[in-house]
Order: structure tokens, then sequence, then C-alpha cells
């Protein structure tokens, strides 16, 4: 077999052998295929998709890529959730923290940021000292011992995604629904997930922009998960506007410690909640949805779910001065508050431009070696369904550079639509 035949194979919109994408995966772990190669080849399947049967063939591909991460004799039950990216989605920070508090043990591995979304990984590092590069052998005695873990992926863990993943970002093909699916499930089936909660965001902000694709994607998905043999539930959730307020790394840490304090925004809050309650049900710690939620609430209530995030960042090696004071987080030289020029209900604030906004300002790669701005971003004051006053706080822009500031500035005022009379709150969670 050749790699620029299978590329011809996709790009005329052929299917590809099983034996064909093992091989493609392979090469391409191996280095024998080139990174030229792979963008061509990930173009020409985001331009002429996958059959369900490639899609599970590549994600299994990826995941026996390297080790497959045996977790049975660490916890009773390893549960995983994951985000398919949105814009202020910083709920790995509260979540993970919640359930490791009502016992439920929890060791995750998240990715860096991937077009206009932010990285779970990125925002968590603007602690000084946190480590993302937990050996397997780490990762395994940590959650064994503290009962929570927020890493990268090991490199023997599915290292054709990570290379591929990478790839993706600066490529422009993210959007690709057999990429997205593959790359989400590899990772989980390779870190040992038995039990998956997925959150699949749809709206402006996500790379499924409608209910019908965030559907395909999520049934896809569970397709995969039953395949492997895991318990799959996937929650389909707004991202038609921004998670909560903050939009970048630091800013979104400094929200989260905020929320696993009883406070932060409503709906951040709310989604953090429901997406804990799910994982305590599927994680046998909880009976039903109800009693999973008064759980989640009261961890946070007591304290016990900030504990664990404190416990977590000093597992880690991260600073948790940082934590117990989170105004030592990065901060940017330039803050400018935008005020509203004009009176009226907020009838959109497009989550994608605000994300673009916040990469422009560095807390995003535009290139595969980009350096990440911790201290820059977004803080949007307003959500839809709100009546704002004219002169009234509508976003802050954190910069370092004032040329980006102007332009973050612009980009953001483009992103709020407004009308005379009184617009619906959007929903948190469609189904």
């Amino acid at each position: 077999m050749r790699a620029v035949d299978i590329i011809i194979k996709k790009r005329e919109k052929q299917e590809l052998a099983r034996e064909e994408i093992q091989f493609f995966v392979d090469g391409f772990t191996r280095g024998e295929i080139l990174d030229y190669q792979a963008a061509a080849w990930a173009m020409a399947v985001l331009l002429n998709g996958m059959t369900p049967r490639e899609t599970t063939d590549l994600t299994l591909a990826m995941a026996h890529s390297g080790a497959i991460l045996d977790l049975s004799g660490v916890v009773d039950i390893a549960v995983d959730k994951h985000s398919s990216g949105g814009v202020g989605d910083k709920t790995t920070f509260v979540v993970l923290p919640v359930a490791a508090a009502c016992g439920l043990p929890v060791g995750k591995m998240s990715g860096r940021g991937l077009g206009f979304s932010g990285g779970t990984l990125d925002k968590i590092e603007s602690i000084p000292g946190y480590r993302c590069d937990l050996s397997t052998e780490e990762f395994k005695q940590q959650l064994k011992e503290a009962g929570i873990v927020l890493t990268g992926q090991s490199l023997d863990l599915a290292p054709a995604d990570g290379k591929l993943y990478a790839l993706r970002d600066v490529t422009g093909t993210v959007q690709s629904m057999p990429l997205i699916a593959s790359s989400i499930m590899s990772k989980k089936i390779a870190a040992g997930a038995q039990a998956i909660v997925l959150d699949v965001k749809v709206g402006l902000g996500a790379f499924m922009q409608t209910l019908d694709e965030a559907r395909t994607l999520a049934r896809l998905m569970m397709d995969i998960g039953k395949l492997a043999g895991r318990e799959v539930i996937a929650l389909l959730s707004d991202m038609n506007q921004p998670l909560g307020h903050a939009v970048g790394n630091a800013l979104e840490v400094r929200e989260a410690i905020d929320t696993l304090h009883g406070g932060g925004p409503l709906d951040f809050r709310e989604h953090c909640l429901h997406v804990a309650a799910h994982m305590l049900v599927v994680g046998r710690r909880a009976a039903d949805l109800a009693s999973a939620r008064r759980m989640a609430e009261e961890a946070i209530a007591s304290g016990a779910a900030f504990e664990k995030f404190r416990l977590l960042v000093r597992a880690q090696g991260g600073d948790v001065a940082y934590v117990d004071d989170p105004e030592k987080l990065p901060r940017a030289k330039f803050v400018e508050v935008v005020t509203a020029n004009r009176s009226g209900n907020i009838s959109q604030v497009h989550a994608r431009l605000v994300g673009e906004a916040a990469v422009a300002l560095g807390a995003g790669r535009s290139r595969k070696d980009d350096q990440i701005d911790y201290a820059v971003g977004l803080v949007i004051h307003h959500k839809v369904g709100d009546f704002v006053e004219r002169g009234q706080p509508l976003f802050t822009v954190h910069a370092n550079d004032t040329r980006e500031q102007a332009e973050a500035r612009e980009a953001a005022l483009a992103a709020f639509g407004w009308s005379e009379k009184p617009v619906a709150p959007l929903p948190l969670f469609y189904e």
C-alpha cells in the first residue's frame, strides 16, 4: 500500500478498507507517513466524510496505536467526561472535583485548544508548576491515591490521535465529524474509561452547528462506544453564546474557582451540576439524577469540591497559592471595559466571534507552535435575553497588546445582536 493511493481514494469519495485505515494510522504514528500527507488525507475526510464503519475502524486503529490503559485494578469503575469543544467551556475544573468529592474517582486526559475553542490543558497551565505530562504509571498512582487526575494525553496512549489532533488545529480540518468522533472516542477507549458522559455542543460556537449534526455526532460516538464495550451517555448542550462569562485561560480558571466557592455565573454552575449528576449516576454513586444533583450541590456547599481541586493542583506540582488567591494568576496589562452604546434586549452573543477574538488576543493558537498568553481574553457580562441599558458594561477586554486589544474590541462588538422586543433566554441543554 501507498499513502498517496489512500489519499486519492478518499479524495474520490470512495470507502476505505479497514486495512487501508490501519496502514495509514500505523504509518503516520511511526513517522513514515508525513505531516503534509496526513493533512491532505484529513482534508479529504473533511470534504467527503466517512461511513460509520470507516469511522469506527479509524477510532479503534487510533486507540490501538499505543497502549490501552487497564484501570480495573485501580478503581471499581472508571468514568470520564468529554466536551466536544466550546467557547468559555471550563467545566472540567468544576465537574471533576465535584464528582471526586462525592466519592467517584475521575481520571481525565484532556487536550489543548482547537480552532476557536479553548483547551483545558492550556487553561490549567496558567497555574505555575502544574504538570500536564504525567506518565501512565503516575496517572494510575494518583488516581488510586487522590481520586482525581487531569493531565495531557500520555505519549503511549493513542499516539496517532495526539499527532493528528495538533495537525487538525492548523490545517482547517477541525470540523470533520468523523475526525471529531474518532479523536474523542479513541482517547477515551485508550485511557481505560468504562463509562463516558459526552457533552456535545450545539450552535454558533460549536463544531456541530445544528441539532441534527449534534445528534449524528452523539449517536456515532455512542455506537463506537457500544462496539468497544463502553457505556456512553450524550448530552446536547447549547453553544450559541459563551458558557459562563470568562473566555481566556487564567480568566476561566478564576471563574471556575469562584464557582467551586458557590459563586460563578448561573448558567455555568447549572451546566456543571447537570453534567456531574450524570457522571455520578453512570459511576454508580447515585441511584438517580435527583439524588446525584443533591450530592453535587452539597459537594460545593461544604467546600469538599474546592478541596479536591486544591488536592489535584498540589498532586500535579501546581502552586496552590494561586488557587487560594486567584488574583495571583496571570493578569493582562490592558483591561478595557466596553459599554453598550444603546439600550435594548440582547438577541445574540455569537460564541464563535467571541472565541476568535480571544484567539487573536493570544489566548489560542493560529499555528501549531504558537505560545499561549494565559492572561488575555474577554469577559462577557450579558446573556441572550438580558435587557441592557445604554452605558452599562457590555464586555471587558484583557489584552497585552494595544493593536490586538482594538481588534478584539471590534470583533466582540460584532458578536452582539439587539432587539427592541423581549428575547427568550437560550436553553442550557436540548436533550
